[in-house]
């Protein structure tokens, strides 16, 4: 009985689910693409702050994944992408800025999935 509750819990995420996650992570694609014409300087420690969200991703999902696999991952990303911004000793203002790193890097690294699809 414990094992079946564990295999629920562990199952990949529901179609639906999957493509409102997929959302966010394009609108985090967007946000970041439209703050490369303002600030200049900002701009750079999200660029930052997104290449520091992948190397995680990297450590964590690896190198071959599916878009579910890299969906859970996402589950938690709150957590372990401030853990790892906090570590890296951010510029100031990187909470403001953390959600778009984390959508954005998730974007970036889904096209790498062995079951993308645009």
């Amino acid at each position: 009985m414990a094992g079946s509750l564990l295999q629920r819990l562990e199952s990949p995420p529901v179609e639906g689910t999957l493509e409102s996650t997929r959302r966010e992570w394009e609108e985090g694609n967007r946000r970041l693409q439209a703050a490369s014409s303002a600030d200049r300087a900002q701009y750079e420690r999200l660029l930052a702050e997104v290449d520091l969200v992948l190397e995680q991703l990297r450590r964590r999902v690896g190198q071959t994944f599916t878009l579910s696999e890299l969906a859970a991952a996402y589950g938690d990303a709150d957590r372990w992408v401030q853990a790892a911004l906090i570590e890296a000793d951010p510029a100031p203002g990187w909470p403001a800025r953390s959600t778009v790193a984390q959508d954005a890097a998730f974007y970036l690294y889904s096209r790498g999935a062995i079951d993308y699809r645009p």
